[in-house]
């Protein structure tokens, strides 16, 4: 299974910025799988960012993202985005992707979890740098 982040790099407070990750392998179901982005500032833990469910009738958030990020998901492109809007510096961070094994599993239309220890697959992160 591969999980691929993209879309990161330099930009100014108060400016937009939206990441993709696209998923896939021989026992991924990318449609199946419910979804999660985490971010990570060198030296520290990482940490949640949002979750949705795999036919994305719902979505959690940190609060610190709240109301500025939206995670969404086009199944049939394999590919979850974070549309991330006014960032400000302290958004700086390395972005991951992350997703629940669907081998063997079908999950609730309502599962989500924001526990990086639930999920089994992790993309390689996208750097995200925020200027003021």
């Amino acid at each position: 299974v591969q999980l691929q982040a993209y879309g990161g790099g330099l930009v100014q407070a108060g400016s937009s910025l939206t990441l993709s990750c696209t998923g896939s392998g021989r026992t991924f179901t990318f449609g199946g799988s419910p979804m999660g982005w985490f971010r990570q500032v060198l030296g520290k833990e990482r940490e949640f960012v949002a979750a949705i469910t795999w036919g994305s009738a719902f979505s959690v958030y940190s609060d610190s993202v709240k109301g500025r990020f939206t995670i969404s998901r086009d199944n049939a492109k394999s590919t979850m985005y974070l549309q991330m809007t006014n960032v400000q510096s302290e958004d700086t961070a390395v972005y991951y992707c992350a997703a629940k094994t669907t081998q063997g599993k079908l999950w609730s239309g309502r599962y989500y979890t924001n526990d990086s220890r639930e999920y089994d697959y992790w993309g390689q992160g996208t750097e995200v740098t925020v200027s003021s």
